[in-house]
């Protein structure tokens, strides 16, 4: 199964995709104003092309791990593509403190925020890659 994971912003939300083992992320193309009908349309496109399991957005706490108002933006931005891909996947929300810096340093060719949802799904695949095995 793969895993895709969303860095959201309202701008530009850096995707990145999981390896059916689940254990590599690669970071693709952003998807431009996600929270459009346009955008939304282009997230249920892309799991539905590359065969996506199941979602992990990126939960942007605070550093005291306080919720933010950009935590309860990215929860009702979860919560319309879960109802956007009908119900259908589970999706996680998971603690992205960190990644933009992490994706600033690694480089690469994606833009940042795709790579820093790749450092978001790697973070989440080492702690949740059992759930992978599990639906195997």
């Amino acid at each position: 199964m793969r895993v895709l994971a969303l860095d959201y912003g309202s701008a530009r939300c850096g995707c990145a995709v999981s390896d059916p083992t689940g254990t590599i992320a690669t970071p693709i193309a952003a998807v431009e104003r996600p929270a459009t009908r346009k955008g939304m349309a282009r997230l249920v496109r892309l799991v539905g092309e590359r065969e996506i399991g199941r979602v992990v957005v990126g939960l942007p706490v605070g550093l005291s791990g306080e919720d933010t108002a950009q935590t309860t933006e990215a929860r009702a931005f979860a919560q319309r593509l879960g109802e956007a891909l009908g119900g259908e996947l589970p999706i996680d929300l998971y603690d992205e403190r960190f990644t933009t810096l992490i994706a600033a340093r690694v480089g690469g060719r994606e833009s940042e925020d795709s790579r820093a949802a790749a450092v978001l799904l790697e973070g989440w695949l080492a702690r949740h890659g059992a759930i992978l095995e599990d639906d195997a």
